[in-house]
């Protein structure tokens, strides 16, 4: 990574992070005050007790309210300065950690899910959180040491001017070489194995991510022996990396102590000569001695800030690489015309997956109007959840989809989905209270239209059952209920918004023939004046809900009956066959 990319990088964070600046800004001159005024207190303590034992030996007259007020000033405004530097600085750290985060989560919210589905869901969580944490370094790590360091160097080489200009222009060689010089070569060399060292965290993320997915058919095809070996391996090269970055780290700070022995030894090569001379009293001489060491410390931060940044610049790279990403589907300038009515009508319709070498979709026909009640039947793999993909404009497509005599392209993403109610063969319930999942169809239900949803939903004995409720949390993905429950609270949730089209993907999978038999009858009552999209592999008792049928087989519409002629002919799809398990990916012969 180049020095004018680095700065591209830099520039665009900081800009982003415009509303913090002051933030920022009150956390550097803290920061850069409160290391003043602990550097100025070792240098004024030595220069007052050298003058006082002096004076004590000979007897003389001196001063010292003066200095002991002024060391008594630093010491405060040091413990001052580093508490509100902690408390500053960090505060606006999380500030900006908190608002990269709303950044880019509503940079990847459009992406979702065509440009994000090649990411595997570790990778997208280490943008979101390890990723974004990493920046933090940037500030804290790098611009306040920097910042810091900057400010004790300009008013140390005042000081020494002062007392012993010989010693500035070598104090300034010295100041280059351990600010600058060491910081920009840990920083070039820290790059490559900065850049290993967060591949491999990736890498040891996804496979523990695939671990514990997968983990059934590890054992199934005994590889976990080897999945391990793959993940001691990587640990192993993520190990050497940081080795190779501790040791940096040392020689940068091993550096930053010689220079400032160096600097030690040239004071006391300059000033005893001067001391001999009368030209530099010995109270000044002992705090000059004492100045240039507590200096050096504030620059001993600097290699290992530097060596850490190319990490850091890395994440911030990745970050922006996915934020720049556009979308697959470009939203319209302006709303369409009003709609007359939610016929849907959809002619040629291809679709195909980026990975994918053959079309999921392939010509599909099919109409569905205001009002009517349409089963979709099929074979896994026969399109359609890509044909419900594309209706709820996640995936771009080829051919014409008319929602009101409107195509597709011309609405909101959001509209449509306003419009389509849809309840998922697998649905996602968030970690959260019941009430909160279930006014995500919409958010400003009351309790009333919560219940009446739970009961069209046939979930009224669960809701009476739990402790809590409609506060009852629920778990990550729905943890704490049954398949049949999660599958009837998305039910609840598509009905309370309250959409002219409703489309059901199986929805009485996983439950028992009674709750089933009830919920029939449920949505039955409730599909009246909604047009209703049924997605199954068998039909069975459900057709009671529908009048037509489709039978989809290879990405298009093979036939369409009325529900009298299907099940006269006792036809059926092919029933859902698990996915085959992909032994490649799992490295098995």
């Amino acid at each position: 990574m180049n020095l004018n990319h680095s700065s591209g990088l830099l520039h665009r964070l900081f800009a982003l992070l415009r509303s913090e600046r002051r933030a920022m800004l009150a956390g550097v001159l803290v920061a850069v005050l409160g290391t003043l005024a602990g550097i100025a207190l070792i240098a004024v303590s030595g220069h007052f007790i050298t003058a006082m034992a002096l004076a004590g030996a000979s007897g003389a007259a001196i001063n010292y309210y003066t200095p002991a007020a002024l060391i008594r000033l630093l010491a405060i405004v040091r413990t001052l300065g580093r508490y509100l530097d902690r408390l500053i600085t960090h505060d606006a750290t999380l500030r900006l950690l908190a608002r990269l985060r709303g950044w880019l989560f509503g940079k990847l919210a459009p992406l979702a899910p065509a440009r994000l589905a090649a990411l595997h869901s570790t990778a997208l969580f280490s943008r979101l959180r390890a990723d974004i944490d990493a920046l933090e370094h940037i500030y804290l790590g790098v611009a306040i040491p920097l910042l810091s360091a900057l400010a004790v160097m300009l008013g140390t080489l005042t000081v020494v001017l002062v007392y012993l200009p010989w010693l500035g222009a070598g104090l300034l060689v010295l100041f280059m070489a351990s600010a600058w010089w060491l910081p920009a070569w840990t920083w070039r060399s820290g790059q490559a194995p900065g850049s290993e060292s967060v591949a491999c965290t990736d890498m040891l993320r996804e496979l523990a991510d695939d671990g514990l997915r997968g983990r059934a058919e590890l054992v199934l095809f005994g590889a976990e022996a080897m999945h391990a070996e793959r993940i001691a391996a990587i640990t192993t090269k993520q190990q050497a990396a940081r080795r190779k970055l501790d040791t940096l780290q040392a020689i940068g700070s091993a550096g930053v102590m010689l220079t400032a022995q160096c600097a030690l030894i040239g004071a006391l090569l300059l000033g005893l000569p001067a001391l001999h001379a009368a030209t530099l009293a010995a109270p000044d001489l002992v705090m000059l001695a004492l100045l240039l060491p507590a200096a050096f410390e504030s620059i001993a931060p600097l290699p290992d800030a530097w060596a850490q940044l190319g990490a850091s610049l890395l994440c911030a790279q990745r970050v922006f690489a996915l934020a720049d990403t556009p979308p697959a589907i470009e939203e319209p300038i302006s709303a369409p015309p009003p709609a007359s009515s939610t016929d849907l009508a959809i002619r040629q319709l291809r679709l195909r997956y980026d990975d994918a070498p053959s079309w999921a979709l392939d010509g599909l026909e099919l109409d569905l109007p205001q009002g009517a009640r349409l089963a979709l039947v099929g074979p896994s793999g026969a399109g359609k959840s890509s044909l419900l993909a594309a209706l709820l404009r996640f995936y771009p497509y080829q051919g014409s989809i008319t929602l009101g005599g409107i195509p597709l392209e011309q609405w909101q993403g959001d509209d449509v989905r306003a419009r389509i109610a849809v309840v998922e063969q697998q649905p996602y319930l968030f970690d959260a209270s019941l009430r909160e999942n279930l006014r995500l169809g919409c958010p400003d239900a009351s309790d009333e239209m919560l219940h009446t949803a739970i009961a069209q939903a046939c979930l009224h004995d669960y809701v009476a059952s739990l402790p809590h409720g409609l506060d009852t949390w629920i778990g990550e993905n729905g943890i704490r209920v049954s398949g049949g429950e999660a599958r009837r609270i998305a039910i609840a949730r598509a009905l309370l918004l309250d959409a002219p089209i409703l489309i059901l993907d199986e929805p009485t999978e996983g439950l028992d023939a009674v709750t089933a038999s009830t919920l029939y009858e449920s949505l039955a009552a409730l599909a009246q004046g909604r047009s209703l999209l049924l997605i199954t592999h068998r039909l069975g008792k459900l057709s009671a809900l529908v009048n037509e049928v489709a039978v989809m087989r290879d990405g298009s519409i093979a036939e369409g009956l009325s529900v009298a002629a299907y099940q006269a002919r006792g036809a059926t799809a092919a029933p859902a066959m698990p996915a085959a398990l992909d032994r490649q990916a799992l490295n098995v012969p």
